[in-house]
Order: C-alpha cells, then structure tokens, then sequence
C-alpha cells in the first residue's frame, strides 16, 4: 500500500481570527521524520494544534493523501494523527495499560468497551515501547522517561499514520532522552511519520530527514536535517554562534559561551 502523504500548503495560524503564523507549507510522507524547531513563542505549539484542527487554521490546507482535512469528523482525525504532548503528572490512578487503552477510542463506537482487539494492540504497543513490565503499575508512580513511554505507547495504540510529538524530551533527564529518541526513530522506520518539536538541534540530526525552522511564526527554512541546521541558520534562529561539528557518528552542534 501506497505510504500516507501529509500536505501543509499556505498555512495561517492562530487564536480569535488574530494570525501568529502565515505561509507555512511543507509535506511529509509516512515513514519519515521532521523536526520542528524555534524559540520559544515562535508558534511550535499552535501549529501542532492546528494539524490536528484542535484550533481551526485562519487560511491554507491541510491535506492527506491529497483529501482536505477540514471537514473530517473528530474521529477520522483520531485515526490518521497520534498525538503525545510533554509528560503531565497524571493524578487519577490508572494503570499503565489502562492509559494506553485510552488510545482505542477512535476505533470504539459510543458506550462501547474496549474489545479482543483492542487488548491486543495495547499489549502490542506495551511490547513494542519496551514497557510491558509497566503494564499493571499506576502511571502517576512512573518516572519522567516511563511517562513518555506511555504516551507514546498510547498513540501507538491508535494506529495512526502520523505521529505529532510535543517536546518528547522534555524534562528528562539524558538517558530517557536517548531511550525516547531511540523509540521515536524506530517507529518511523515502522513506517509511521513522524514530526516533532525540539529545543536541541542535535536531535534532529540524530533523527534524520528534514527540518522545519520556524520563528515569530514565520517559516525560515525547511529541507534536509543536514541542509537546514546550519550555523547561519541556527544563528538567525538564536541570535546565537554556533558550530556544526562533524564526528564519526553524526553532527553535533557546539555553541560558543563567551
């Protein structure tokens, strides 16, 4: 079967009919990855939202497979997007299998409980996450990195075409961000297209594929991962020096503290 194509063509985004975003375009197709980077308060979020028309975009089209998203009911959407926001504390005691269920509804009809199959394409992301001895424990009582997991592990439960990841990274500490970035990669060899937003250059370029640099709601550039993080570019993001190193494992950025 032919790979989902994701088609973003003159987007206009924002609150209250006020734009904070235009002309934003780029295409993604399933089974590859792009990073979304940009200071803080350059709009990451409210295109995230508008992909999955949480907000309604102010001008442009979203498309899939060249079909226009606008009119898809809640549940279609819930079909082709997974959604994995930063890790929150979660205070209601559900377990870790319990979470991930969750990911099921767009495939239940109302009042419906979750089936066979759906046992088993919960087992099936536990498993694959590498979290399946987290099955039965309260997800309030997992680390930062088990969160993640399980959020990630939830999406993965709807068996989504594309994956938008919110900061997948955050607050962890520098193993469960190499656990995270492992899984992340993994799934989009799967077949799965991912994009996701980042603060850390490096973890584009541990991820591959394209890039997306956006700032005051502005598009600057957009392309390969190794094209696009460049130390002009990073610099005209910044306002910063840094230097793009090449290593024997990949590129690496260095900032200059002065």
């Amino acid at each position: 079967m032919k790979p989902a194509r994701l088609t973003v063509k003159q987007l206009t985004i924002g609150y209250d009919g006020k734009p904070i975003g235009r002309d934003i375009s780029f295409s993604l197709t399933a089974g590859e990855t792009l990073s979304l980077l940009g200071p803080n308060g350059s709009g990451k979020t409210t295109l995230f939202k508008s992909l999955l028309r949480l907000i309604e975009p102010l001008g442009g089209s979203i498309r899939i497979d060249g079909e226009d998203t606008s009119n898809w009911p809640r549940r279609a959407m819930a079909r082709c997007f997974g959604y994995v926001p930063q890790a929150g504390g979660g205070y209601f005691p559900f377990t870790v299998r319990e979470m991930i269920l969750m990911g099921r509804t767009a495939h239940l009809s109302a009042f419906a409980s979750p089936g066979p199959r759906d046992q088993q394409a919960a087992q099936m992301a536990l498993e694959r996450l590498g979290i399946a001895r987290l099955a039965e424990r309260p997800y309030p009582q997992l680390s930062g990195g088990e969160k993640q997991l399980t959020l990630i592990a939830r999406a993965l439960a709807q068996e989504p075409r594309f994956l938008i990841l919110d900061e997948p990274t955050a607050s962890l500490d520098f193993g469960n961000q190499v656990r995270v970035l492992q899984q992340v990669r993994q799934l989009a060899q799967s077949g799965i297209g991912i994009v996701l937003s980042t603060h850390h250059p490096d973890q584009a370029f541990v991820l591959g594929g394209r890039a997306l640099l956006l700032r005051d709601g502005r598009l600057m550039a957009a392309g390969p991962v190794t094209e696009v993080i460049t130390p002009e570019q990073l610099r005209a993001l910044y306002g910063i020096e840094v230097e793009v190193l090449a290593t024997d494992r990949g590129r690496i950025c260095l900032p200059h503290y002065r």
